[in-house]
């Protein structure tokens, strides 16, 4: 845990304007901490705005010691490798931030307190290694008892990996707590865990205990009247197996689907298509209650993620995809999530 007044410097270095610096723009939209800057050597000298063309005026710097001379407290490693590895060639500038007394975010598999705890000064009782994902040491097993709460269960399911699921989640539970409904974000991903400060790490849980990872986490939630649980992989992904967990662990009676839409193909897996989005619905509402056997979910809302379509091409697909599902469709970066808001309160 990290708290919220320490400054962040985001460790992108060669990432920032590829797929893989998905936890530094995540932290950028949503972390409550002051950033001081972005770490890409690629793009030092110009903002992130100028560099990617997102919506952030953080200046971008060539090291760690500039970062530090900026009043950079925390160094937040924004860069998700491919399976989530610490790369050997990292070993250098996270010593140096270290050395330096700056704080850790990691949110790697690797337990990265093992790896470099040795240079954390034991005189500094605010300086730690936070290991995002690291899990408790037990779950109890799932029982399906969350399907007996009274309160709406909305899982984000998706079309594939980094689709927008945790953002979506995110910008609706926001929503409903500016209007002062009863509402929770439960994390189950590094950045969400990191931008909210509690969550679950359910990549790096046991197989056998991810459900009850999962239950025990909307439980804690049982009060709440409105609870969004950040979703994981796809069901169409051959690589991923996040999805059942989730479903069966949170006993979710709703769903919102999310969708990049330019897609056609799966990002990493080119030769799977993604099926007509009609159909994908149909097969995400039919696993999650297994075959009436257990807790129905309906899907009530798609959120389309249309950042690489200019304003009037979006607003044809959304309106394209809204008829071919009978469904409300927005992009909730883009247009604000209160089609989907309206229509999970429709629900009730």
């Amino acid at each position: 845990m990290i708290n919220t007044a320490k400054k962040l410097a985001i460790y992108m270095d060669g990432a920032l304007d590829t797929d893989y610096g998905k936890m530094g723009i995540g932290v950028m939209c949503f972390s409550a901490n002051p950033i001081t800057c972005v770490i890409d050597s690629k793009h030092q000298g110009k903002t992130v705005r100028e560099a990617i063309g997102q919506p952030f005026d953080y200046p971008i710097v060539g090291s760690i010691n500039q970062a530090h001379q900026m009043g950079s407290e925390v160094l937040v490693l924004g860069i998700a490798p491919s399976g989530g590895k610490f790369p050997d060639s990292w070993n250098k500038p996270i010593s140096e931030s270290l050395i330096l007394g700056m704080s850790l975010i990691n949110g790697l598999h690797d337990d990265l307190n093992a790896r470099f705890g040795h240079l954390i000064d034991q005189s500094k009782e605010d300086q730690v290694i936070w290991d995002v994902r690291k899990p408790a040491k037990n779950y109890p097993i799932a029982s399906a008892k969350a399907g007996a709460l009274g309160n709406l269960r909305v899982l984000l399911v998706g079309t594939d990996m980094a689709v927008g699921k945790m953002t979506t989640g995110i910008e609706l539970y926001r929503w409903f707590r500016e209007r002062h409904y009863s509402t929770e974000f439960l994390a189950t991903g590094q950045i969400g865990i990191t931008v909210m400060g509690k969550g679950i790490p359910l990549d790096a849980i046991k197989v056998d205990q991810a459900c009850g990872a999962v239950e025990d986490l909307v439980l804690s939630a049982a009060d709440k009247d409105f609870v969004f649980v950040e979703g994981q992989g796809s069901l169409l992904h051959p690589g991923s197996t996040a999805t059942l967990p989730l479903m069966r662990g949170s006993c979710a009676n709703r769903l919102i689907l999310c969708h990049r839409a330019e897609m056609k193909n799966l990002f990493d897996q080119p030769k799977v298509k993604i099926p007509p989005l009609k159909e994908f619905i149909a097969l995400n509402e039919a696993v999650s209650s297994s075959c009436g056997s257990l807790t129905p979910a309906k899907c009530i809302g798609i959120a389309l993620n249309t950042f690489k379509l200019t304003r009037e091409d979006a607003l044809k697909k959304i309106k394209e995809t809204e008829d071919q599902t009978g469904l409300p469709v927005t992009d909730v970066v883009r247009f604000g999530p209160e089609k989907l808001a309206m229509a999970l309160i429709k629900s009730r």
